[in-house]
């Protein structure tokens, strides 16, 4: 009896490891430039969906336009989904792309 219990323990131990790693890897969501969203929009929809100050969108904004695209918030997968949605829905090119973490 026993090792069923160390054996369960230890399941349990993995299980809850693994629900951990999950909500608490960091992943990012990243915004993609186009040729359609004006600046405005941009800073509009970070400020309102990633609760980023004017300057924080601005700038934002900025590296999208310049550099492509900008990884514009760093959290858990979770927390970014319905942020990634939201700017989806708003005409945004958005994705979130796990961080590696070794």
């Amino acid at each position: 009896m026993g090792n069923n219990t160390e054996l369960s323990s230890s399941e349990l131990a993995e299980l809850l490891q693994a629900e951990v790693t999950t909500t608490t890897t960091n992943s990012k969501l990243v915004v993609f430039n186009d040729d359609f969203n004006t600046f405005d929009w941009v800073i509009q929809c970070f400020m309102q969906v990633c609760n980023h100050t004017y300057e924080q969108a601005e700038q934002l904004s900025l590296i999208v336009h310049f550099k492509g695209k900008a990884t514009v918030k760093t959290a858990a997968f979770d927390v970014l989904k319905p942020m990634k949605d939201s700017l989806v829905e708003r005409g945004l090119s958005a994705v979130i792309e796990s961080l590696v973490e070794e």
